[in-house]
């Protein structure tokens, strides 16, 4: 989608994997962009190509600051908040921070974009808040119970968006995004993403741990196909799209088993050696759901939204970058 007119973006946790990506975009397009983070989990070397460009300026602050949520927001049109401590393991060892954070935090951001009369407020749901939903592929208006604490925050985020568009007449958007991956995703600690994790492992010559037999399914969704959907709900003309959540996903979903067999076969193309890495497998984790599937036929209708990247487009991409970048 094309827009001729310019405009100020706030994006939240924009040092972040998916935020530094979204602040690269949206200069590249012509936007005023303002990156809010405190660096718990963001990088400074995601931000390096932006960060003396006269369209970008960082703001080092915590959402959990409501007069720094304020001074970020002055003046902005938009907010894109992707803010927020991800991982559901983190959640059941700190549900404390996780809660402080991803719904004190996101409350905070909520009220000072209502008091700056921003255009529309975009944030990063979760595909965590379909719970213990069976139902597959997941639709938006059915979900089960959460089964972490972090799903509860993402879960908590919607219904606060959904009274502040209801109380306050604010414009919000939710999106529910599914295992993301792509360039800059970190592959190190301990709440490490699986597919830029099992990169780097390969790449050593280490065994990634498959938790569970390899059979548990995911929607693995690119990055770009998440920029995509982002400019769609900020920019959407159509009043039926707005004040409502979406899934962001491909719509397609892959088994952890098939992943590291595409991992490993597009690896190889580097290093014959990785071919011969054992698999290893662990206990399942707790909290995490069997099958996760999208349907993406909500924001397709409404917002237009036509993904670009197939997981195995996106993972011949994304390796390539890892390979320049981690080794």
């Amino acid at each position: 989608m094309e827009s001729s007119s310019k405009h100020k973006i706030l994006i939240t946790g924009g040092a972040g994997f998916i935020g530094s990506n979204l602040c690269e975009y949206f200069i590249s397009k012509g936007h005023e962009v303002v990156c809010l983070d405190n660096f718990a989990t963001g990088h400074r070397h995601n931000l390096e190509a932006l960060i003396t460009h006269p369209n970008f300026s960082l703001i080092e602050a915590d959402i959990r600051n409501l007069l720094d949520c304020e001074k970020a927001v002055d003046g902005c049109d938009y907010v894109l908040h992707q803010a927020a401590l991800g991982s559901v393991p983190r959640s059941i060892n700190d549900p404390i921070t996780t809660n402080d954070v991803n719904i004190s935090g996101f409350l905070n951001m909520l009220q000072a974009s209502r008091d700056a009369k921003v255009k529309r407020f975009i944030y990063a749901a979760s595909s965590s808040t379909y719970g213990d939903s069976v139902a597959v592929p997941k639709v938006e208006d059915t979900i089960g119970k959460p089964l972490s604490p972090y799903a509860i925050t993402k879960y908590v985020n919607e219904l606060y968006a959904d009274i502040f568009s209801k109380t306050y007449g604010m414009e919000t958007i939710g999106l529910r995004y599914f295992n993301v991956f792509g360039r800059k995703q970190d592959p190190n600690g301990a709440y490490a993403a699986v597919i830029p994790k099992f990169v780097m492992q390969l790449i050593n010559h280490e065994s990634p741990v498959i938790n569970g037999d390899g059979n548990y399914s995911r929607d693995f969704t690119y990055i770009d196909n998440i920029i995509q959907i982002n400019e769609l709900a900020m920019l959407t003309q159509n009043k039926e799209a707005v004040n409502t959540v979406y899934n962001a996903a491909f719509g397609d979903r892959t088994t952890l088993n098939d992943l590291v067999r595409y991992l490993k076969a597009s690896l190889t193309n580097f290093d014959p050696k990785i071919a011969n890495v054992p698999i290893i497998h662990g206990p399942n984790r707790a909290g995490d759901i069997p099958h996760s599937l999208a349907s993406i036929s909500k924001a397709q209708n409404l917002l237009g939204y036509a993904p670009k990247f197939s997981m195995q487009e996106g993972l011949h991409e994304a390796v390539q970058w890892y390979w320049d970048n981690l080794k």
